[in-house]
């Protein structure tokens, strides 16, 4: 028989966890990034935690789109149902060693993620979304502890996170326009994690993303109870070759009218 969503989201768990093992293994360490053809920073940790994470998803026969194959030129037929893969999800944060950096996985059905993970080795914090609900969990010894709740927060003042290596000065203009909200600059998909427990509600973003970048956390986020749009009030799409497996400007938020109103004030900043 094949595998039940659960074992999946197992697989994917250990996946996660020995990766982030073997990044922190190389953080500890003195190590040298390079850069890739789009000019991004990778180094030995993107690549030796994504063999990782192939060798663990690779009894289940599911199509794997991950972000160093793609630089690499390797893009598997994705089909209805495939895996989207970030070994290392905020390089940048890696080399500055500042500990916003997460592994992604994300299970992908019908061109929507059905299933996500994330895992933070620097701060020992892991997260997992998938129909049965949003949990967090601690990480101790590369082992995953007791599963708690998590959902988004409530009605409240607009409290933003923003990346914190990919500055946009139409974020500004966006600020004063919403009263110059609490603002936050936080590294990786993190961000979307900090939604999903309600520490935040509201992460907009002008520049593109790739597909790899939001998968994990948008499952996390909306079986937390959360939603991302494009600001054009559209669903993300993933498995999307035709557009190199980017995102347009997007807003993630704690809820749809918040979602909803900032794609509007978005679209008219331009």
């Amino acid at each position: 028989m094949p595998p039940d969503q659960q074992q999946i989201l197992d697989i994917m768990e250990a996946a996660a966890l020995a990766a982030g093992t073997a990044i922190l293994d190389i953080y500890r360490q003195q190590f040298t990034p390079r850069c890739k053809a789009d000019g991004t920073p990778v180094t030995l940790a993107d690549e030796t935690a994504e063999k990782i994470i192939l060798n663990h998803l690779a009894p289940l026969n599911i199509p794997v789109l991950a972000e160093e194959c793609v630089a690499n030129g390797i893009i598997p037929k994705l089909g209805n149902r495939f895996f989207v893969v970030d070994p290392l999800d905020g390089t940048k944060e890696f080399v500055k060693k500042n500990g916003e950096f997460t592994v992604n996985i994300a299970l992908i059905e019908n061109n929507r993620p059905v299933c996500g993970i994330i895992t933070v080795p620097g701060l020992n914090k892991g997260y997992l979304g998938s129909p049965k609900g949003a949990f967090c969990f601690d990480i101790k010894e590369g082992k995953s502890g007791k599963k708690a709740t998590i959902s988004v927060a409530g009605a409240g003042p607009i409290k933003m996170v923003v990346s914190r290596s990919h500055a946009d000065p139409r974020l500004r203009v966006l600020r004063e326009k919403l009263g110059n909200p609490t603002c936050k600059n936080v590294g990786s998909s993190l961000k979307l994690c900090m939604l999903a427990t309600g520490q935040a509600n509201l992460y907009p973003r002008f520049s593109p993303t790739c597909e790899w970048d939001m998968a994990a956390g948008e499952a996390i986020l909306e079986a937390a109870g959360g939603i991302v749009l494009s600001t054009e009030h559209t669903p993300l799409e993933y498995g999307k070759i035709s557009h190199n497996f980017r995102h347009p400007p997007l807003v993630a938020a704690a809820n749809p009218r918040l979602a909803l109103d900032i794609c509007n004030i978005m679209s008219e900043i331009g």
